[in-house]
C-alpha cells in the first residue's frame, strides 16, 4: 500500500492533478474496484469546478453555473459504474449507481437472467422489494423459497400492475402443483399417466382420489390463495382457481377451514363467486351473496356483493345495493352507471354540493 501512495505523490510531480486522476482511474478499472472509480471520477469534477475535492456541501449550495455540470456528471459517473458492475455479473454492486440516478432497466433486464447465486436474497429485495423487477423476483421466491414464502410477500404488494402479475403466477403454481400431485396418484393407481394436466378433468369421476384424509397440496396453501384469487381478471387464471375451489370442495372435512364472511364455507363459496366472475350461473350467484346479507350493519357482505355486481358491470344493481348499505361509496357507483338523477338525490341527501354539481353538469 505504501508503494500505491508513492505512487500518487510522484503522478502529482510529474502532472499534476490530472496526472493523478488518470493513475486511480487506470487501477480502479484494472482491479474492477468501481467505486474507486466513481470516487475518482466525482472528484476530477469538483477539481474542474474549483470545488474542494471532499465534498463538504450539498449540491443544492452548487451556483447556477455547477449544478448542471455536476448533475450531468454525477449521471454519467454513476451510470459507466453501475454498467461495468452489470458486466461482472455484480447485480448488487450496481444497484446503489442506478439507484442514484433513477435508472432501472439496465438492472431489471440482467436480473431476468438471474436463476441462483451467492447474493440471490439481495437480488429478490432488489428486484422485489425495491420494484426494480417484481414479476422475476416473485418467481425467484417461488423458486427458492417456495410458494409458502410467496404467498407471504405476495401479501406486501401495493402496485396493481405488479400485484395482477404476481398473482397470476401464484395460481398458475399451485395449479400445477396439484395437478402434478393428481397424476402421479393417478398413474400409480390405473398404470397410465393421465393425458391432461387440467386439475377438473383430473379429479373428474374419480371419488377415491379423496377417501381418507388424501390431499395434494397443503390446504392452508390453497384456502390463502383462493382469497387473493377474488383479484384475478384473466379467464385462464379464473378458471384454474375455480378448479382448484372445486377440489378443495371434495377434500376431508378435516381440510375445510371456516373462512370469514361471506366465504365461511371458503371452497364454495369461493367457487360461486369466481365462476360468476367467469360469467357462470350469473344469477344464480349474484343471489348467493345477496341471501347472505344478514342485516343493515352486515357492511363486509355486503361490499362483497357490490364489488361482484361492478365487476360484472351490473352498476344499477350496485347503486341499488350500495345505497342501501353502503352510502357512502353510493356517488362513485352511481358515476359509473351513469345514473346522474340517483347522483343528485344522493349529493342532495348529504348535502354534498360538489357532488350534486356533477350530477347536473353531466346528466
Amino acid at each position: 500500500m505504501d508503494n500505491e501512495f508513492s505512487r500518487i505523490e510522484e503522478a502529482f510531480r510529474s502532472g499534476g492533478a490530472e496526472e493523478v486522476f488518470d493513475l486511480l482511474k487506470r487501477r480502479a478499472r484494472d482491479e474492477g474496484n468501481y467505486r474507486v472509480l466513481f470516487n475518482t471520477r466525482m472528484m476530477c469534477v469538483r477539481h474542474h469546478l474549483g470545488l474542494p475535492l471532499i465534498e463538504t456541501e450539498s449540491i443544492s449550495e452548487l451556483t447556477a453555473e455547477q449544478r448542471p455540470v455536476y448533475e450531468a456528471a454525477f449521471r454519467e459517473a454513476a451510470r459507466d459504474a453501475g454498467e461495468l458492475c452489470l458486466a461482472g455479473g455484480d447485480i448488487v454492486g450496481a444497484w446503489p449507481y442506478f439507484k442514484a440516478i433513477g435508472e432501472y432497466e439496465p438492472l431489471s433486464a440482467a436480473i431476468e437472467n438471474v436463476t441462483g447465486g451467492e447474493s440471490l436474497d439481495r437480488v429478490i429485495e432488489i428486484a422485489f422489494q425495491e420494484g426494480v423487477n417484481p414479476r422475476k423476483g416473485f418467481e425467484l421466491i417461488l423458486e427458492h423459497h417456495g410458494i409458502c414464502s410467496a404467498i407471504t410477500w405476495f401479501g406486501s404488494i401495493r402496485e396493481s400492475r405488479s400485484r395482477a402479475e404476481c398473482l397470476r403466477i401464484l395460481v398458475g403454481s399451485l395449479y400445477r402443483e396439484i395437478a402434478a400431485a393428481l397424476k402421479v396418484t393417478i398413474a400409480s393407481a390405473e398404470n397410465a399417466e393421465p393425458q391432461t394436466d387440467r386439475v377438473a378433468d383430473l379429479i373428474a369421476g374419480r371419488d377415491w382420489l379423496f377417501e381418507g384424509l388424501s390431499t395434494y397440496t397443503d390446504a392452508t396453501h390453497l384456502t390463502s390463495i383462493l382469497r387473493y384469487a377474488l383479484e384475478l381478471e384473466d379467464d385462464v387464471s379464473l378458471r384454474m382457481a375455480v378448479e382448484m375451489a372445486q377440489y378443495g370442495q371434495r377434500l376431508d372435512p378435516m381440510y375445510h377451514f371456516r373462512g370469514d364472511p361471506p366465504f365461511e364455507d371458503s371452497y364454495r363459496d369461493h367457487a360461486v363467486y369466481l365462476k360468476t366472475l367467469l360469467g357462470e350461473d350469473v344469477d344464480a350467484g349474484i343471489a348467493h351473496f345477496r341471501a347472505k346479507i344478514s342485516s343493515p350493519e352486515d357492511v363486509l357482505t355486503a361490499e362483497v356483493l357490490v364489488n361482484l355486481l361492478s365487476r360484472l358491470k351490473r352498476y344499477p344493481d350496485a347503486v341499488q345495493v350500495s345505497i342501501e348499505y353502503l352510502p357512502e361509496a353510493s356517488l362513485q357507483l352511481c358515476q359509473l352507471a351513469g345514473d346522474y338523477a340517483a347522483l343528485r338525490n344522493l349529493a342532495r341527501q348529504h348535502d354534498d354540493v360538489v357532488g350534486f354539481a356533477a350530477g347536473v353538469i353531466q346528466g
